[in-house]
């Protein structure tokens, strides 16, 4: 099964985006489902029909879905939160906040994706889209429950060996309940495990692509570019950027003049910003896109006669590498160009790489702002810009 997740800021297209790639897919004979994970849903209304926590069959080969998260907490989590709320009730605190507090930062949030494993391993459809939550959040989640997992593994060694015997005939008086048993530890590691398997699936070119949605305007570019630095970072493949609304030609009223020279800055500021990964363009519509003929426009103009499920690239444009000495590499891989060619400034958060006439912007991941740049080799095709600890920040704009 290819997984397909689009994401990027809020308010972009991504739900529009998403339909019509799904409905492209299934069109070309492939069993499509599309679901969200966003929690202010808007899928049915693009779609135009009524959709549930369920998949609903909308027309051949398709399906859609809009995820419930508390469907997921109480298949993944409910039997722990049980457990966790009958301690509370003990010490007589109000059942919503109980309730509320039972549920780890950011699980809510990742249940959503669980549905992707489930679909994985049901093996009833050959391509997943999802329309994801606003700048990739729930996708960044999923590399917090390590910490939370390091406390829970020692917790449940310590109560399912020896101490865990010892503990269970005095726990009910010092905390009000019975220690979990086996099936609730059980199911936390279950958890954990499934989330594992999600990460891997998602960081797998070859099974998932991350695309990431845009406007032409600046803002909204620079904050899915550091998006896509995290991304970068975690090791999720992302293949294509998609920008939406773009002012078309055909539109020659004066007023819209000045609309059209920013939006063309902004994508050439792409192509600075998101390198050599494919950009698809779609323009801005003379009407609202939603219901299946407005969707089947989008796709065309998106994907002409191109195939949506196939891999649109394969190498990252940028990835970061410890350097086992508590600094890091950032290596940008610069094919046919010459070392000679090469011009590298930095900024706090930002570095900017100049190779003859053309130019790359990198957004920094926060680990990094306060590391000093220590110099820059260009090997095999790649250039690599080494982060080492430093006694000050780094002076703004400081040629590297």
């Amino acid at each position: 099964m290819r997984i397909i997740v689009h994401t990027g800021k809020g308010g972009v297209g991504k739900t529009s985006i998403s339909a019509a790639t799904a409905l492209r897919c299934a069109e070309l004979g492939l069993r499509t489902i599309v679901i969200s994970t966003d929690t202010a849903h808007s899928l049915a209304d693009s779609l135009e029909v009524s959709i549930g926590p369920e998949p609903v069959r909308i027309l051949d080969n398709l399906w859609a879905q809009e995820v419930d998260a508390r469907y997921s907490m109480d298949k993944y989590w409910g039997r722990i939160q049980h457990w966790m709320l009958s301690v509370l009730s003990e010490r007589h605190v109000n059942d919503i906040v109980a309730e509320e507090v039972t549920i780890l930062p950011g699980l809510e949030e990742g249940a959503h994706l669980l549905w992707i494993n489930k679909y994985l391993e049901e093996g009833d459809f050959d391509v997943l889209i999802v329309d994801a939550a606003p700048t990739a959040e729930t996708l960044r989640l999923l590399s917090l429950p390590d910490t939370t997992r390091w406390w829970f593994q020692r917790i449940t060694s310590l109560l399912r060996g020896t101490s865990g015997r010892l503990l269970r005939p005095v726990a009910k008086p010092l905390i009000g309940a019975d220690l979990p048993d086996a099936e609730t530890l059980d199911s936390i590691n279950g958890l954990f495990d499934t989330l594992d398997t999600i990460r891997e699936i998602l960081g797998d070119p070859e099974r998932s692509s991350l695309r990431l949605v845009v406007n032409p305007e600046r803002m909204v570019i620079k904050e899915t570019q550091r998006t896509y630095t995290y991304l970068n970072l975690y090791g999720y493949a992302v293949d294509a950027v998609l920008c939406n609304r773009v002012i078309p030609d055909v539109v020659t009223d004066p007023y819209f003049n000045a609309w059209k020279e920013h939006q063309a800055e902004n994508i050439a500021y792409i192509g600075e910003a998101f390198g050599e990964l494919p950009l698809l363009q779609a323009p801005m519509f003379d009407d609202e896109v939603g219901g299946m003929p407005a969707l089947r426009r989008l796709a065309d103009a998106l994907y002409g006669e191109q195939n949506p499920a196939q891999v649109m690239a394969r190498e990252q444009t940028h990835h970061i590498e410890p350097d086992g000495d508590g600094g890091y590499y950032l290596v940008v891989p610069l094919p046919f160009a010459e070392k000679r060619d090469l011009d590298l400034y930095r900024a706090a958060d930002e570095l900017t790489l100049r190779v003859g006439p053309y130019r790359r912007n990198i957004v920094l991941p926060y680990a990094l702002w306060n590391l000093k740049t220590a110099g820059a080799r260009f090997e095999q095709s790649r250039l690599r810009i080494h982060f080492v600890k430093a006694e000050s920040p780094e002076n703004q704009q400081n040629p590297v």
